[in-house]
């Protein structure tokens, strides 16, 4: 199996003479290299220079991982050896294009150091409709039925449909049918709903959305096919609900774009591109998106998108063109999405790998990151004139606490603090499962406050601003409008008002919101002089989750994607709340402000 093929074999370059490892390093050079995006879209530029990144953290003795070349030769050279299946080509069997190789060497290639199983356990890979991922994928579950030296190896194909599934299922058949030497190397048997494999007991079956409500699955490869398709989280939560149960497992998800923005395809691809942007730590999870670029994909100096018109750009969602789909394909769909309006987002959701009406990210990662400065204190605050703003949880749910402050040579200072009830770390299986990850490990670098129970311990928040009351000159407390926030705002008036209005809420509108979102958009851009943040990497999710909508008449409201997305932007919320009393005008105050305080300070009296 995997251990005695790699004592037992000789590498792939000595068979095939084809080096795998060095043909998806070059990938990965080329598309890091493509800083202009003309080949290759920001998502896989980003896959390509994490791949090196990782070559190179792979070094210290303190990284967890490194790259085996032979695991990524034998996968490669496995799924070249298999026979093609559906229609016709120059070579009886199938030859691997430069970005599958580098698909395959990545999720295969990467071992962990101390066990030597392999580091990425999910795979997510986006790319346009005829782009073999079919295919590709009927290889790498005949690889890990067979090689792994896996015992009792369950490999789950899934669907919304039967039939779906049976598209990666029956090619996966037809190539053990058309190869005696493969069912006779490793016992292999093609039935007509499963694959057996005698040599370990393995099984290759298919699973769909109906049967989603059976439990017990213990799979070594779980396959999601077409996940944009699916439109709950049924299906992949029956695939994930052993996750643990085997030393090695891999969930191994493909798909075009779609357009259902609230279902679990656009949450996993959201969370893959926040990974290749910096915005979250994920070495467990491989991602890799084929698409065109949108204007906010380049560097500020380009303000248009790739013309979804132009073939030149259509390589980018279409990466083993001209082999899979042709040019003149291609052509014939163009004119025809150009000539009939209806047809023009299949073009573009199916042929270019556009998720259609999706909002686009508002404040730019890598530039939020590149303003970061974990060393920044609250002594750095002293003697500044402060602000705090607050976003707080209505349920279980997370809650924000921003201090900001203005230097003398205009630097914006942000420091941000996140609660959480404890009992959200455990929600494995529910719709929040990713977030449950990445607070644990969150938490356990001491960037998230967990406090006991099921619902935020809102007198520890309380606690925390009283204290940045008590330590630093903080003017204004600016809370959400929530019922929380009201009663707290009594509170710390009653206790800590001089008499100008300490704690308040501005409602979050358009009109609240534009001036401080701004500010902080041009501080964003403008860089590390003009902004200064504590390299929370809570934070850093949250401003890689926010959108805007940008109004007719220049307002601008930071939101969450949907109102149901599980992705938070309380960090975002709670800075823009800091911001606001900064930006407070006279006439603001005197239109709203002073009746709103002394209706609190009534109350409290």
């Amino acid at each position: 199996m995997a251990q005695s093929r790699k004592t037992a074999l000789p590498s792939a370059a000595q068979q095939t003479g084809r080096d795998f490892a060095a043909i998806a390093l070059a990938y990965a050079k080329r598309a890091a290299a493509d800083k202009k995006q003309v080949n290759h879209c920001k998502w896989v530029r980003l896959a390509g220079q994490r791949h090196l990144d990782d070559l190179k953290r792979s070094k210290k003795r303190d990284w967890p991982f490194k790259f085996d070349p032979w695991y990524a030769n034998d996968v490669c050279e496995f799924i070249e050896g298999l026979p093609h299946v559906e229609g016709k080509w120059e070579t009886p069997t199938i030859t691997l294009e430069p970005a599958q190789i580098f698909i395959l060497a990545m999720v295969f290639g990467w071992r962990d150091k101390k066990t030597g199983l392999r580091r990425f356990t999910d795979t997510y890979i986006e790319m346009a409709r005829k782009g073999a991922k079919s295919t590709l994928t009927a290889g790498v579950v005949l690889y890990c039925t067979c090689c792994e030296d896996e015992p009792g190896p369950l490999v789950l194909i899934g669907a919304t449909t039967g039939a779906q599934a049976q598209k990666v299922f029956n090619p996966a058949k037809l190539m053990v049918q058309k190869t005696p030497d493969l069912q006779e190397a490793f016992g292999l048997r093609a039935w007509a709903r499963a694959i057996t494999c005698d040599d370990n007991g393995g099984t290759i079956q298919t699973i769909n959305s109906k049967s989603a409500t059976q439990d017990g699955h213990n799979p070594h490869l779980a396959v999601l096919d077409e996940l944009h398709a699916h439109k709950d989280r049924g299906l992949y939560d029956v695939v994930h609900s052993a996750d643990g149960a085997r030393r090695n497992p891999l969930y191994w998800k493909i798909t075009t774009a779609g357009y259902i923005l609230d279902g679990v395809c656009y949450e996993q691809r959201t969370f893959t591109t926040k990974m290749l942007d910096g915005a979250i730590v994920a070495d467990h999870v491989f991602g890799i998106i084929f698409t065109l670029d949108g204007p906010k994909d380049f560097t500020p100096e380009r303000k248009v998108g790739d013309d979804p018109y132009d073939e030149k750009n259509w390589p980018k969602a279409n990466p083993l063109m001209p082999i899979t789909p042709s040019l003149a394909s291609m052509r014939r769909l163009a004119v025809k999405a150009k000539g009939a309006p209806g047809e023009e987002g299949e073009f573009f959701t199916k042929r270019l790998n556009r998720w259609m009406s999706a909002a686009s990210a508002w404040l730019s990662v890598p530039q939020w990151i590149a303003c970061g400065d974990s060393t920044l204190r609250l002594r750095d605050f002293a003697g500044l004139d402060c602000y705090v703003g607050a976003d707080l949880a209505h349920k279980s749910d997370l809650t924000a606490v921003t201090l900001a402050a203005v230097t003398a040579d205009d630097q914006l200072l942000v420091k941000t603090w996140f609660f959480l009830p404890e009992a959200v770390l455990n929600r494995d299986g529910q719709s929040d499962r990713n977030n449950a990850e990445l607070y644990r490990q969150w938490a356990k670098q001491g960037k998230l406050i967990t406090t006991a129970g099921d619902w935020v311990d809102q007198a520890r928040v309380e606690r925390l601003i009283r204290r940045l009351k008590s330590v630093l000159r903080v003017l204004k407390v600016n809370f959400d409008h929530f019922a929380a926030a009201e009663e707290m705002a009594v509170r710390l008036n009653t206790d800590l008002d001089d008499g100008d209005g300490f704690a308040f809420i501005l409602p979050k509108n358009a009109k609240n919101v534009t001036n401080p979102a701004r500010n902080l958009e041009a501080r964003v851009i403008a860089g590390p002089h003009l902004l200064r943040h504590d390299a929370n990497p809570v934070m850093t999710w949250c401003v890689g989750n926010a959108v805007v909508d940008r109004r007719i008449d220049g307002s601008i409201l930071p939101k969450k994607e949907t109102p149901m997305s599980m992705n938070k932007i309380d960090g975002v919320d709670s800075t823009v709340h800091a911001i606001a009393p900064m930006m407070l005008t006279t006439e603001a105050e005197d239109e709203g402000m002073d009746d709103y305080l002394a209706a609190m300070r009534a109350q409290a009296a």
